[in-house]
């Protein structure tokens, strides 16, 4: 799997995407209709288009510490994760992964694991040694997922986008310099 970082200088100044690039984004997206029921950020899960991807995109990297990283295997975009260096809130100074989705079609191929190993070891480098992310509650799919790779519940709170009642989960990434304890690796 190659992990590439979508600069958000892409989407500065009016800039768009390039249109092969949405059009593999908003596939992923629509790929995981159960998902996007569930999160109600489109108007309609079954019709998520190239412009509302595009939409979602930028409000991600409007947050200076944003970063959208795309996965792909054998070239092909198998999944997208998107962190924050720092959450808006100021009184939380920890890395957040604010979103890590897998195509549908490459469920259980190992991708999300690997890219979420791959995030943990980006952010472990820069001396963080703690990650945070948000689950919706009505989501015991990917409350699961991230319990399996040694997140724990932290706390409950609505999210700060759409007041969704949510499970907030945490994993130590250890002391600056440790190696990392995923047997995945990046």
């Amino acid at each position: 799997m190659i992990v590439e970082a979508l600069v958000p200088k892409a989407l500065e100044d009016g800039a768009a995407l390039p249109g092969p690039l949405l059009t593999e984004l908003a596939a992923l997206y629509a790929s995981d209709e159960e998902f996007q029921q569930l999160s109600g950020d489109f108007p309609d899960p079954s019709d998520i288009r190239p412009e509302q991807v595009a939409a979602a995109l930028a409000d991600e990297l409007a947050e200076p510490t944003a970063e959208v990283l795309l996965a792909r295997s054998e070239g092909r975009l198998v999944a997208v994760a998107v962190t924050l260096g720092r959450h808006p809130d100021p009184a939380d100074p920890e890395p957040w992964l604010g979103l890590l989705m897998v195509h549908g079609d490459e469920r259980r191929a190992g991708h999300g694991r690997r890219l979420a190993s791959y995030v943990e070891d980006r952010f472990r480098a820069r001396g963080r040694t703690g990650l945070r992310l948000a689950v919706l509650e009505n989501n015991p799919r990917a409350l699961a997922f991230w319990t399996s790779l040694g997140y724990e519940e932290t706390d409950r709170r609505p999210d700060l986008a759409h007041g969704r009642p949510c499970v907030v989960l945490r994993k130590d990434l250890g002391t600056p310099g440790t190696a990392s304890d995923s047997p995945d690796g990046p």
